[in-house]
């Protein structure tokens, strides 16, 4: 069964718009890095407040899954820090998933950031 999944995931990707999907070692390495950082930015309180979050974010199974995570990790670190350090945390973050997500799943300038 594991010979389907690259030719799915190749598919996927090119009908998202991304030419070629990045190999599997480096999708692998760059989600161990976003995960590792998401649970840096929690710090040592988020597990004790968070704790639904932070096994989310653990036990994520892929990068896609990590991507959907930031609106939960804005959410934590916004009541642990405020608003605006939460958005400048989760944008760090966010330029991380550069080159590993398909096109369609980038983020897109907000009309409401000048």
């Amino acid at each position: 069964m594991r010979w389907l999944k690259p030719n799915l995931r190749s598919s996927i990707y090119g009908l998202l718009g991304n030419p070629l999907p990045p190999s599997e070692s480096v999708l692998e390495s760059g989600t161990e890095d976003i995960r590792e950082s998401m649970l840096t930015l929690l710090g040592d309180g988020g597990p004790k407040h968070f704790p639904q979050i932070t096994r989310r974010i653990r036990y994520a199974t892929d990068v896609q899954a990590l991507w959907y995570l930031r609106g939960d990790l804005m959410a934590a670190l916004a009541a642990m820090h405020g608003e605006v350090a939460a958005r400048q945390k989760v944008a760090s973050v966010t330029q991380m998933f550069q080159g590993l997500l398909p096109n369609g799943l980038n983020s897109r300038p907000s009309p409401l950031v000048g």
